[in-house]
């Protein structure tokens, strides 16, 4: 079947029939808002007001760290409410973004004397202050907070711009103050920047910050506006740099006033900002953001926040058009609400959430080059989202996921290299892969025959993949690979200096060989979807088995043999013991991005990463002796507690069971991983969102499919509903999943015996399609009806495997032969 779509839709207009329920009342923010103290993770999720894929994320900072969203669900005192946030990432404990912010307080800043100091502090430590117990208050497109004080704040927001409203205690009339804040972001980093303000209250600012992830510094500007006309305003500044936290102060209710401290190429200690006086209650002020300039900020606003024929900003009208484009996506997967078990319904529609909110449309707001294409930022990194963000945007909103693959094109057609983990603007490091291959590789097997007419040039991807896979960056710390090492040697040498003056970071050896393997795969399957010569894709195919490379057959673990391990460039292995940078490895490994990383694995431990190669599982399980002694290893890996449900080299394990004709065993084990490591709780997330990473997961794992990267096959599993419906914008076709004989006592981390979970049978439109353990993209959004028949028989699941169709494809037994 060959899916054509039936018209092209404008970006965010709705694709899918209207539901009776309200999703957006069914999302929760603040799963995964827990505080990430002492070295854990809460999640970083951001539960502030956004739009889908917005560059402005509105929401309140914290003044304790970890806080990489801004926000922690504790008593930490709130220090301003600013324009831009990540979403559920690592890097910066203190956080990314955070600029500009406003903040509220009660006071006088000028009598007869002068500066009344006591009550006049716009300092960052100075004026913090406590939440309300219980007073946070968020949904999609709105959040709200009140202070001890009875300040209470409340956002919303286009996509670069929003809605800030202020209100006061009725007994403050007169002492009311905002902070602008010039200099403070949440990492602290502001090195320049200007302000100016105007009697009517108009401000204007721009500042360079460092990113969040990566060695770089960005710059960013923004625009206020107020309903009420202040009664005084004027500008604050740190005495000195010794004292930065002692001000001078100047106030006016005439003049024009502005602040500008020159680039230092280090942070620079100085506080600084505005402060306007006002005697309303309540005050509106009106935002916009730019990475170009503050007077593109103001136009940003004054675009998407017009002034109403009343001479006013419609609060209510951005709150409904915000909830309406997050009502669209949700409404991209429907169940019956009413039918289903609640907690899934939460937890279904909070992730499908998650996993939209970046990466952010930063088109119109890119300040390096001109172009016609979409230019998306937060990319954050591809090495976190290629596994699940980009399958589901594939299935649910495949004409944002297009603008997305523009954007990463774009990139290569004015850097010469797929991005990889642009933040900030900025190109971040480099984790793994060029990770940004998986991605395009996948939009070629998906979206071919339409690409051209979703905006990206299929000539373009493929000269992207290739010119990422053979040339290497002169800098391949933040963009690229080490492909003079991977082309020389067929795999990534360990202690080899590159004789061509390129440099990176020659750690992870292992582990980036494995991505590097996949990234080659995806040029394989672009060439053959593209068309391309026969000669492309017998190389990329050839080399994407590489990964075999990096196996010693002779290393053991708890009985098992063969692990990936590093390599020196004479071919013997350098052993890095598997169960290191493991949950129980016994000695405090480092195995992140660092000079200090010598296991040669990334994020995951040689148990973990000797599980991934998607692209031919079939190889692994020859390689591990055998399909019984395949599972009984996957087995050996959970029961051992190697499993790291919050690092994505662990996605596509708990499914892995398939490739050795068990799906059973997948549907067991996918049960109890999501009722262990995920809940509706502030601490459900297991580890960051990683940018929608574990959102995505969690919506395929409810939805019973998981995607293999790169290719247009998704593993069946067992659905925790009895029913859903997936909307296709770009082919405009519905697709109605129904789970024959679904058994509402499976919804548990143990499902009892002979409970009904396993499939026994699948239909496409009527016809049996011979597996129960794949199903193509064209059937998942083709249209119609998918049936899958589910039973207790625990035994005869056993004994079925795969059923007839065989197991998944591999490349190595003939598999992706598209």
């Amino acid at each position: 079947m060959k899916l054509r779509p039936s018209f092209f839709l404008p970006l965010l207009a709705s694709a899918a029939p209207s539901n009776a329920a309200n999703l957006t009342s069914l999302v929760n923010l603040f799963i995964g808002t827990a505080s990430g103290a002492n070295g854990g993770s809460g999640g970083n999720a951001f539960p502030g007001a956004a739009v889908p894929h917005a560059m402005a994320k509105v929401g309140i900072d914290v003044s304790t760290a970890p806080r990489q969203a801004g926000y922690i669900h504790d008593n930490s005192s709130i220090t301003g409410i600013s324009l831009l946030h990540d979403e559920g990432t690592g890097g910066n404990t203190d956080g990314g973004y955070g600029v500009f912010p406003l903040f509220p307080f009660i006071g006088t800043c000028s009598n007869s004397s002068g500066v009344n100091i006591a009550t006049c502090q716009p300092g960052i430590a100075a004026r913090a202050a406590l939440r309300a117990a219980g007073t946070d208050v968020a949904s999609p497109g709105y959040f709200s907070t009140t202070f001890v004080s009875g300040i209470q704040i409340e956002t919303t927001s286009t996509r670069r711009a929003g809605l800030i409203r202020f209100t006061f205690p009725a007994s403050s009339t007169g002492s009311n103050y905002l902070v602008v804040d010039l200099t403070n972001d949440l990492g602290r980093s502001f090195s320049g920047g200007t302000m100016s303000i105007s009697s009517s209250g108009h401000v204007q600012l721009g500042g360079t910050f460092l990113q969040s992830y990566g060695p770089s510094n960005y710059s960013a500007f923004a625009c206020y506006d107020f309903d009420s006309v202040p009664l005084q305003y004027g500008t604050y500044q740190s005495a000195s740099t010794s004292s930065p936290a002692v001000f001078d102060i100047a106030l006016s209710s005439s003049s024009n006033m502005s602040l500008q401290f020159p680039f230092t190429t280090s942070v620079s200690p100085v506080q600084a900002g505005g402060l306007v006086h006002f005697n309303a209650t309540q005050v509106v002020a009106r935002f916009g953001v730019s990475m170009i300039s503050s007077a593109q900020a103001c136009s940003n606003a004054q675009e998407e926040v017009p002034v109403t024929k009343e001479g006013a900003w419609d609060w209510d009208a951005i709150v409904a058009a915000s909830q309406s484009e997050w009502e669209d996506v949700l409404s991209r997967v429907q169940i019956d609400v009413e039918k289903e078990n609640a907690t899934i319904v939460e937890l279904l529609y909070s992730s499908l959430y998650r996993a939209s909110l970046v990466p952010a449309n930063f088109t119109g707001e890119n300040p390096y080059w001109e172009s016609p294409f979409p230019f998306f930022d937060a990319m954050f990194c591809s090495w976190d989202v290629f596994r699940t963000v980009h399958p589901l945007l594939s299935l649910t909103s495949p004409r944002e996921w297009a603008q997305i693959v523009s954007a990463y094109v774009d990139g290569w057609r004015n850097t010469g290299f797929i991005p990889e983990c642009r933040a900030n603007t900025k190109p971040g490091y480099v984790q793994g892969g060029s990770d940004g291959m998986p991605i395009l590789g996948e939009f070629a097997v998906k979206y071919a025959e339409q690409a051209e007419e979703l905006g990206v040039p299929t000539d373009d991807l493929y000269q992207a993949l290739v010119d990422t896979a053979e040339n290497t960056a002169p800098d391949w710390l933040t963009v690229g690979r080490q492909n003079t090492a991977w082309i020389m040697f067929d795999y990534i040498p360990t202690d080899w200096v590159d004789p061509s003056g390129d440099v990176g970071l020659p750690t992870r050896e292992a582990s980036r060989c494995y991505e590097y393997a996949l990234g080659d795969f995806a040029v394989r399957q672009a060439g053959i979807a593209l068309k391309k010569s026969q000669a492309d894709i017998a190389k990329y195919a050839n080399r994407s088995m590489n990964f075999v490379n990096m196996w010693d057959p002779n290393v053991t673990s708890d009985g098992f043999s063969g692990f990936a391990q590093r390599r020196f460039q004479n071919g013997t292995f350098a052993f890095t013991d598997p169960v290191t940078c493991s949950p129980v490895d016994p000695i405090a490994h480092s195995c992140a991005r660092g000079t200090d990383n010598d296991s040669g694995f990334y994020e995951s431990s040689s148990w973990e990463m000797s599980f991934f190669a998607p692209h031919s599982v079939a190889t692994l399980v020859r390689l591990m002796g055998g399909n019984t002694t395949f599972v009984n290893r996957v087995n050996n890996y959970f029961a051992k507690g190697y499993f790291t449900a919050g690092n994505e080299p662990s996605f596509n394990i708990p499914s892995i069971y398939h490739y050795a004709g068990r799906p059973d065993l997948s549907a067991l084990r996918v049960r109890n991983v999501v009722f262990t490591d995920f809940s509706t709780q502030i601490g459900g997330i297991p580890g960051n969102d990683d940018s929608g990473a574990m959102a995505a997961l969690l919506t395929f794992h409810l939805l019973g499919l998981y995607p293999v990267q790169a290719s247009t096959q998704f593993l069946i599993g067992s659905p925790f509903v009895s029913s859903y419906t997936l909307f296709n914008e770009a082919f405009n076709t519905e697709t109605k999943f129904t789970v024959s004989g679904f058994d509402p006592s499976t919804i548990v981390a143990t499902p009892p015996s002979g409970s009904r979970l396993f499939v026994k049978r699948v239909t496409v439109n009527g016809k049996d399609t011979g597996s129960v353990c794949t199903i193509d993209f064209e059937d998942v959004v083709g249209g119609g009806e998918v049936v899958i028949e589910v039973d207790g028989d625990a035994d005869a699941a056993a004994a079925r495997g795969c059923g007839p169709a065989g197991l998944p494809d591999s490349l190595e037994t003939g598999g992706f032969a598209l």
